[in-house]
């Protein structure tokens, strides 16, 4: 066993350093992880992990592998998949132009992964049909930054969340989706030092954790900053000196927003508040000195999402609260590399290194590249992107390390945009995804653990991501499969690298070249490193140049900017309610987001067992009010529709919705449930200045859908769900099978589906026993062979009688005295409700009867149970259950 290998998260946006121990067993062939823990002396987390970062071990191994190229579902040669796309790639640009052939990318992409394909695509091939999916979640940041500053710059670091004395996080449910930076603000905040404003319109977890809590309106976080705008200027809290020193703008802001009039009572309407919530929130922003707001998707993913952004951005310029310790606006990124992504250009209006389609860029780059075939102008971003493929103008699509079907805006109108699209290629490390059902080619990438390069977070920080082991299989990481194919498509100088430091450099360079300060991001000092160098390479905080060979951690501290005037720009816009609003037909408002253990579309987490123990089937959120009005109860399978389309799935009720709104996560897909993509429902309205799609308000209505029979299935091998009304699956532990629940017709033949299983799988000869009560229609079936027990089945009209997850994987991890007649006869435990502390499999009911039993902290259940005491993302769910507890004692 060699020493622990450090390297970096591959999730969200905060960058953690992880250190990873690796067995390398008889040969680096044979290496594998066996333990994952949090880098100390990484200064984004300082040796704090979430449950995801921590279970990053069970995300890899060979199930569900991509392991060999092919074409056309047939296993290829490597060289013979490079020539098929390079050979239609050619045939393409050379019969229709190159804007026939487009790039979707991913902000899990490494950054010289993502360097590659923008120098492909917009330096030889001429085309900037390059976008990502980070358009999907940063894109009005992006804008905002742009306008307000005159680049994509984050003013602030993590440093400022520990230095600051009011936190505003908007659209943030940061408990959630960013648990490793929540939690120093939990403590921060329980320690007195602290104040945290949440403003979202569920009272998610975060919100829970507040000193005061903003339900706004959806869709009105315009009108609620341009309010604090004008009370800032009503009131005499704006910073006239550094107004009129560093900025320009604010007159023509104040008039666009009519500020003349301090009217809180019309602010709050408008927002759906009250006016006394409004006002302690304005007295606490003027009042606090040290103000940092962060936000996130609930503010990008908006048809007025840069506005917004900017909206933020005015309250800061105008009180001077940035480029100084602890204050600033924070926009927290959603992805890995979403920052390094567009630090290359990745994005379809941006060229590289931060430069935009200008003339003079245009020749820089050009004259850096050695290419006369540049693009000349922006090309189309993602919404625009897919419907180019569509309507056939993008015949040639290579999509990288995404999974567009899944998350795009009305996505089954992306996957039948793929499905007729002359050339779909995908590189995945994954084999089964929705996207990767549409491809035609398929080439195996290289996933976390296995791929070299640097990622750079929300506070832009570039760290190294490293590899543990060998690739699986076939794979090979995405930059070399692309210098491959750009090699064989003649350009073989441009492309001709050895190894991903070369890469690296050669970015490092343009970053510098004909940079004399315009540009702040600029990391050319790190553009002669060696090979050495580059594998130790420390986490570095860009910019780093001859002046700052360190990093940079503060900007704008001299209150210049990178614009025409070096001031920055006030960026104001009169607020308007969303595009699309409710109506007799569909009179509820959808929003979408985050749960807490799973990533995107789940190609990674969904693999973890134990990351679907808190959280193990798709749902949509609702009001009980609401449930009531809709004749619907908890655990009921509902159908979900839009003018978009329709899904199903459970109910759960939850009170931190106002009436008349729904929540659904976005992770669930075709591979784990039958109909649950919930981007199926949302339509592709987008932002006109940074054409990010609308995620968080979607008119939708919902209806029960009459179940019989529920019931639970474990299975060794994956079953055939064409029978059921409805059904999700979830790996179970050590790679034992699949738990599946399912609802089924009113006397759904099992014998039949039994006999049919065998017959498909031709497997070993398996007997069962079986247990029936068809008044309650109880059903129980254990499945067994001469070894082991191969499936289990429980049916009953009431899904609370069914057996629970834990009891269920028992039946396939210990061993069985043969008496299977006892296991189906008797009941099964309990369930104990979901996990909550997923890292030490603490049930929600064992926490409820600690805290009855005296235990009236989280300080108190750790020491009791260990729940919180390690990845820390379960502190505010175990905080919530303590005072819901406690309420009803």
């Amino acid at each position: 066993m060699s020493g622990p290998v450090k390297t970096t998260c591959p999730y969200c946006g905060v960058g953690c350093g992880v250190s990873v121990e690796v067995s390398t067993a008889n040969s680096p062939a044979e290496s594998r992880v066996i333990a994952v823990s949090g880098d100390v002396a990484h200064p984004a987390n300082a040796g704090k992990l979430c449950v995801k970062g921590t279970n990053l071990a069970g995300t890899l191994g060979h199930a569900t592998r991509l392991k060999t190229p092919q074409v056309n579902g047939a296993d290829v040669t490597w060289s013979e998949a490079i020539r098929r796309v390079a050979n239609g790639f050619r045939t393409t640009i050379d019969e229709f132009g190159p804007d026939s052939v487009a790039f979707y990318l991913s902000g899990q992409l490494l950054t010289e992964d993502y360097y590659v394909a923008n120098k492909l695509m917009k330096g030889f091939i001429g085309s900037a049909n390059v976008d990502t999916n980070s358009r999907l979640c940063m894109a009005s940041a992006v804008a905002a930054h742009k306008r307000a500053f005159g680049e994509d710059v984050v003013p602030c670091d993590y440093q400022d969340l520990n230095e600051c004395e009011l936190l505003v996080m908007v659209g943030s449910n940061a408990a959630w989706a960013h648990p490793v930076l929540f939690q120093s603000v939990l403590e921060r905040r329980q320690a007195g030092t602290l104040k945290v404003v949440v403003i979202d319109p569920r009272a998610t977890t975060t919100a829970q954790e507040a000193d005061l809590h903003l339900a706004i309106r959806p869709g009105a976080d315009l009108a609620l900053f341009n309010g604090l705008l004008s009370h800032l200027h009503q009131v005499g809290a704006t910073d006239l000196d550094f107004i009129q020193t560093h900025t320009s703008g604010f007159a023509g802001a104040l008039e666009e927003i009519g500020a003349d009039d301090d009217n809180v009572a019309d602010v709050a309407s408008a927002c759906g508040l009250t006016e006394a919530e409004l006002q302690t929130f304005f007295e606490l922003f003027v009042q606090t000195k040290k103000v940092v707001t962060l936000y996130s998707q609930g503010v990008n993913q908006s048809v007025r999402g840069a506005d917004q952004c900017n909206a933020i951005i005015n309250c800061h310029l105008a009180t001077g609260r940035l480029g100084k310790s602890g204050m600033g606006p924070f926009s927290i990124t959603g992805q890995p590399n979403a920052m390094g992504g567009r630090e290359v250009g990745g994005l379809a209006n941006m060229l590289a290194a931060h430069m935009d389609y200008s003339p003079e860029n245009i020749a820089t780059v050009a004259e850096f590249w050695g290419s006369d075939s540049v693009s000349s102008e922006p090309g189309l971003k993602a919404v625009d992107l897919f419907d180019a493929v569509a309507d056939g103008r993008i015949k040639a699509i290579w999509i990288m390390g995404t999974n567009p079907v899944v998350s795009m805006p009305n996505a089954d109108y992306v996957k039948a945009a793929l499905e007729r699209c002359d050339t779909v290629i995908v590189s995945d490390c994954i084999a089964q995804t929705d996207t990767t059902a549409t491809a035609d080619i398929l080439l195996p990438a290289t996933g976390w653990g296995e791929k070299e390069g640097t990622v750079t977070n929300s506070e832009r920080c570039i760290s190294r991501q490293r590899a543990l082991i060998e690739p699986l299989g076939e794979a090979r990481h995405d930059w070399w499969i692309m210098a491959q194919v750009a090699q064989a498509m003649g350009y073989q100088e441009g492309f001709a690298y050895n190894s991903p430091r070369d890469i690296f450099v050669e970015h490092a360079a343009l970053s510098a070249f004909k940079n004399t300060g315009n540009r702040l991001f600029n990391i050319g000092a790190l553009s002669k490193i060696s090979h050495s160098q580059y594998d130790k390479l420390e986490p570095i905080q860009w910019p780093v140049t001859a002046a700052s060979p360190s990093g940079t951690k503060r900007l704008f501290m001299d209150g210049q900017f990178p614009t025409a005037t070096g001031k920055a720009q006030f960026i104001s816009s009169a607020a308007e309610l969303p595009r699309q609003s409710l109506s007799e037909k569909f009179p509820l408002a959808l929003n979408s987001g985050r749960i807490r253990d799973q990533w995107h579309t789940m190609t990674r987490t969904g693999r973890a067992p134990r990351l679907l123990d808190h959280i193990e089937q798709p749902f949509v959120a609702i009001h009980p009010d609401t449930a009531r009005a809709y004749q619907l109860t908890e655990h009921d399978l509902a159908k979900v529709t839009t003018a978009q389309g329709d899904i199903e799935l459970c109910i759960v009720i939850d009170t931190g919705l106002k009436p008349n709104q729904l929540f659904i996560p976005i992770h669930w897909n075709n591979q784990f449930a039958k109909s649950a993509r919930v981007d199926s429902l949302v339509a592709p309205i987008i932002d006109a200045i940074s054409g990010q799609p609308e995620f968080k308000f979607t008119p939708a209505t919902i209806a029960r859908i009459n179940v019989p029979c529920w019931a639970v299935l474990v299975s060794r091998t994956k079953l055939s769900c064409e029978s059921f009304i409805n059904w999700s699956l979830s790996p179970l532990e050590n790679n034992q099978g699949y738990l599946y629940q399912v609802a089924v017709a009113e006397h759904f033949n099992w014998q039949d589906f039994i006999a049919l299983k065998r017959l498909i799988e031709q497997g070993p000869a398996q007997a069962y026993e079986h247990y029936a009560d068809e008044s309650v229609s109880d059903q129980r079936f254990i499945c067994y062979s001469d070894q082991q027990i191969e499936m289990a089945i429980f049916t009953h009209a009431d899904k609370k009688q069914l057996p629970g997850r834990a009891w269920l994987q028992r039946l396939f991890v210990e061993q069985i005295d043969g008496n299977y007649w006892s296991l189906i006869a008797s009941s099964a435990e309990p369930d104990q409700g979901k996990l909550i502390c997923s890292c030490f499999k603490v049930s929600e009911k064992t926490i409820t009867d600690a805290i009855e039993g005296g235990a009236c902290s989280a300080q108190e259940l750790g020491q009791q149970l260990q729940c919180g005491t390690n990845c820390g993302s379960c502190l505010p769910e175990l905080n919530n259950l303590i005072t819901q507890t406690l309420s009803l004692a």
